[in-house]
């Protein structure tokens, strides 16, 4: 029973030996025809004479053929080491250029479409310029601007979008890449001539205005209304919008107050004078996200660097 075992462990294991024949063989079956010798071949590869010669018995076993024969003092190729010879040598090229890094390829001729998810005022901040980068290198490269209704990372899981902005959190998954961008402060935004940029600022005159919140679900209660609490005063809230544009648009024609990220709104202010918020309120860094299999990818790894120059300038973001 056990010898009977054996035997047959002993043929299963024959059977995939010879389904399976080891590619690593290939390159040293095309040093082998290339160069007509086994001491050639050992050259090439710097292997020693008798490892070269040991890989040509592994070959002869396992194609069925000789290969190379004596001829004299010299090897010559058999019928089917001739048939092989240029086989042999496209696969050896393919399989390098499989396992080398890849290039970045002719960006001139790129014809591509990316996703990018960001949030209201970085297409109307940066877009332009974004857009103006990317055309300089790759004419034909098309960038789509997607709303961001959410801060989870499952469209970079899934490959829906191929770049997301925003400030990690809690929510960021904890295989996403991020790369800052620029630091942002928040600051008081309301209409030209509003009343309340007469006095000088203190929370008692901010929380005794009325407010426009700005939150994607819609609710009333956030950071800010902790962080003002602190100070024994509470926002008087009129409003509540998913956008800074909307808010934005409200403060410009009321005279309700909104809090905003100042760089990031820059464009979206017409019409608009900020001022210093009356109480501690952190910054925050906006950052650039994608998945990790995109993290070697020529091309977007030559996008995410647009994007970063268009953000910082071409310089690091101070403090990272």
């Amino acid at each position: 029973m056990k010898c009977s075992l054996m035997l047959r462990q002993t043929q299963l294991t024959k059977v995939m030996t010879m389904a399976r024949p080891d590619l690593n063989l290939l390159t040293a079956l095309d040093a082998l025809l290339q160069e007509g010798s086994v001491a050639g071949a050992a050259r090439r590869m710097r292997l020693s004479p008798s490892a070269m010669s040991r890989a040509l018995t592994r070959l002869r076993e396992t194609t069925g053929d000789p290969l190379l024969v004596r001829a004299g003092r010299a090897l010559v190729p058999t019928p089917r080491a001739v048939e092989l010879r240029s086989r042999v040598g496209l696969l050896v090229e393919e399989a390098e250029g499989v396992l080398s890094q890849q290039e970045l390829p002719d960006l001139a001729s790129l014809d591509r479409t990316f996703t990018l998810r960001v949030r209201d005022g970085f297409v109307e901040s940066f877009g332009a310029a974004l857009l103006s980068r990317v055309a300089r290198d790759a004419p034909f490269v098309r960038l789509r601007f997607v709303p961001k209704s959410g801060k989870d990372s499952a469209p970079l899981r899934d490959g829906l979008i191929d770049l997301d902005t925003g400030v990690i959190g809690p929510e960021t998954g904890p295989e996403i890449r991020a790369q800052a961008l620029f630091h942002d402060r928040f600051v008081g935004a309301v209409r030209k001539g509003h009343p309340i940029l007469r006095d000088r600022m203190t929370p008692s005159l901010f929380s005794d205005g009325r407010h426009v919140a700005i939150s994607r679900r819609g609710e009333e209660g956030s950071r800010v209304d902790v962080l003002l609490a602190a100070t024994g005063h509470a926002r008087r809230i009129a409003a509540a919008v998913g956008e800074f544009a909307g808010a934005l648009a409200i403060v410009r024609g009321s005279d309700l107050i909104a809090i905003v990220p100042e760089r990031q709104t820059a464009a979206l202010r017409d019409g608009v004078e900020i001022f210093p918020l009356p109480f501690e309120m952190p910054g925050i860094t906006v950052s650039l996200f994608w998945h990790p299999r995109m993290e070697a990818d020529p091309p977007h790894r030559w996008l995410r660097d647009c994007v970063r120059q268009v953000c910082t300038g071409g310089s690091p973001v101070p403090g990272i």
